[in-house]
This record gives structure tokens, C-alpha cells and sequence, in this order.
């Protein structure tokens, strides 16, 4: 894949605040990549300053091997789509999409067959001259998308559009959205604090805290694979464990020795280690590799989320099996459950 958008030691200072602290990040065409954060880590400015609403303290933003710092928003080959999609009420359906082709003086003729298509491709066919005030959210965010591909970009920026739906029509235009990159081919750089969303939608997910990188991957590296505490604990649930390696594929955690998959580190470094509450099973005592009691067990509608008193600390287990409180249980787990990092810092 082509290298489409390098950002190289970018810095973002706001009144003596650092908001971007040198990110260093590469963006390959027909990628979906999602900004993945807590509030205030830093992702909608990293996006505003690929827009070109914004302007770096420090460092280059490149795009297809050009620097584009200085070049104004309307000139650059990005749209962008925001939380409030900031449609124009005195404006039909088709109007507000084809506004980006008349500015550009195009006909009346190719502006219908570009319209026609864009709402074909968002779902929105027989919806031309609607008025957008009587629209839901999920079709007023239709229409936004529309609006934003019609100009054919080769970038298309998402700044946390799905935050004003309510659960069900967001988990329905997450994988609307996933399939509109895939028919249209291009860039999506979506910016957002769900995880499950990131999970859902992205080719590659860019986890950020405090202006920082933490870790680049895949979403099942992301998962699966967390780089240190904060990704780990950020990404879904986590029991964090302070623990030792004690060689390759030996950790020492609990009073106890396990085998591992995990290798590379210094012997009795000290780690954290990672077990996801689905990687954990409740046995019989005799057959566990921990042993604790039941301190509370909750209904999720899919599992359970049953909370053991170990004796160092709480786990969390989610199961489709229910437990007793108080009820004396074992914990058992494979040594492919057992994920260790550094504690060192970010990536």
C-alpha cells in the first residue's frame, strides 16, 4: 500500500499546554484508522491540524509526499464529517449534498448523476428533496457522509460522528460506515473514545493518552497484545496484575510460578500482566490455578460478571455460568491467557 499521510514530530502547544507531545504516524491509502482516546489525549487536534483548522507548533504533515501545513482546508484533498454534521435547514436532501459540487461550478447534469449515486451509496435513494429538519439522526448523519464523499476526496475525516445516536442505530452505522470505505476505496480517519466502536470499524487503531502515542496496531493486536498498563486497562476490561518474569515463559505472579508464552525479558523483571475476564473459568477448587471466593456475581444479558477475592486481589470473570457469593471457587486459565508487559512507558 502507498504511504499516504505522514505526520513527523508533530507538537501542539496551546497557552504553555502541550496537547501533542512529537506523534509520529503513518497512513496508508484505503486504510480505516481509527484515533482511539480518553477526552483530551489529543485526537480531534491531531485531526483538525490534518484538515488544515489548526496549525502545528512543531513538525510536518504530509500528504502524498507534500507538505501541506500551509495550505488552506478548502485546497487540501480531505473532507471531513463532524459530531454535529452541521447540514443546512433551508436546504433538501439533495441540495445539501450536491453544495460542495456548485461550488465548484460543475452542471446541473453531473452534479445529478454524482447525488444520485452518493444516495444509492448512503441508503438515502427517494429521500432528493426531503427537508433534513424532518430527517432522524442516523439519515441527518447519511446525508453529512454523502455530502463529504460527492467531492471525492482521497481522505475522509470522522470527528466522533456516531456520539449523538443512541446505542442500537450507532452499533448499525458502525458497520454502515465500514462498508461505505470499502465500496468507496479511500482513507478514513475516524476519531472517537469507544473502544468497541475502534474494534469494530478499523484497519489499524492509534491508542493516544496525554498527547502520546501508546500503541499502533491492528484491533486484535490491540487487544490481544496491549503494550503497557494504560492501553491494557483502556481497551475493554483487564485484570492488571503486578508480577516477576522470572525467564522465558515463566512469570511469577500470586505466590505462584506459571508457564507463559511471553519471552524476550530480563530475568526477575518486574511486569504487569494481563488476563481478559473471558480468558478466565470457574472450576472446582481442586482444579484451579488460583483459588478464591465468590465476592459478587452480576446478569449482563450475554454472561455473567462474577468478581473472586484472591488471595492478593479482585478478579473479574465473565462466564455464562453463574456463582454463589461467598461460594469457594478455583480460576483456570492456559498459558496463552497470560499476557506481560514492560512497565515501561508509552510506545
Amino acid at each position: 500500500m502507498r504511504k499516504l499521510i505522514q505526520f513527523k514530530n508533530i507538537v501542539k502547544d496551546f497557552d504553555g499546554t502541550l496537547v501533542l507531545k512529537g506523534i509520529n504516524l503513518d497512513i496508508y491509502e484505503n486504510e480505516f484508522v481509527t484515533l482511539l482516546g480518553p477526552s483530551g489525549c489529543g485526537k480531534t487536534t491531531l485531526l483538525r491540524i490534518l484538515g488544515g483548522f489548526l496549525e502545528q507548533t512543531q513538525g510536518e504533515v504530509m500528504f502524498d509526499q507534500i507538505e501541506i501545513s500551509k495550505v488552506p482546508p478548502y485546497k487540501r484533498e480531505i473532507n471531513t464529517v463532524f459530531q454535529r454534521y452541521a447540514l443546512f435547514p433551508h436546504m433538501d436532501v439533495f441540495d445539501n449534498i450536491a453544495f460542495g459540487l456548485r461550488i465548484k461550478k460543475q452542471s446541473e447534469e453531473i452534479i445529478k448523476q454524482k447525488v444520485t449515486k452518493m444516495l444509492k451509496l448512503v441508503g438515502l435513494e427517494g429521500y432528493d428533496h426531503r427537508a433534513v429538519t424532518l430527517l432522524s439522526g442516523g439519515q441527518q448523519q447519511r446525508v453529512a457522509i454523502a455530502r463529504a464523499l460527492v467531492n471525492e476526496p482521497m481522505v475522509l475525516l470522522l470527528d466522533e460522528p456516531l456520539g449523538a445516536l443512541d446505542l442500537k442505530l450507532r452499533k448499525e452505522m458502525q458497520l454502515e460506515l465500514k462498508k461505505i470505505q470499502k465500496e468507496v476505496g479511500i482513507t478514513f480517519i475516524y476519531v472517537t473514545h469507544d473502544q468497541e466502536e475502534a474494534l469494530t470499524m478499523s484497519d489499524k487503531i492509534v491508542v493516544l493518552n496525554e498527547g502520546e502515542i501508546q500503541q499502533i496496531g491492528t484491533p486484535t493486536d490491540i487487544y490481544n497484545e496491549p503494550e503497557n498498563r494504560f492501553v491494557a486497562d483502556f481497551i475493554g476490561e483487564s485484570n492488571i496484575l503486578e508480577g516477576i518474569m522470572i525467564d522465558d515463559y515463566r512469570v511469577y505472579f500470586d505466590d505462584k510460578e506459571f508457564e507463559c508464552v511471553d519471552y524476550g525479558f530480563n530475568d526477575n523483571e518486574e511486569v504487569d500482566i494481563v488476563i481478559r475476564p473471558e480468558d478466565l473459568d470457574i472450576v472446582p477448587l481442586d482444579m484451579g490455578k488460583l483459588t478464591g471466593t465468590v465476592v459478587s456475581s452480576l446478569f449482563k444479558g450475554v454472561h455473567y460478571e462474577i468478581v473472586v477475592k484472591t488471595q492478593d486481589r479482585h478478579m473479574i470473570i465473565h462466564t455464562t455460568d453463574d456463582a454463589t457469593v461467598d461460594q469457594e471457587v478455583g480460576l483456570h486459565f492456559f498459558p496463552e491467557d497470560i499476557h506481560v508487559m514492560s512497565k515501561l512507558g508509552a510506545y
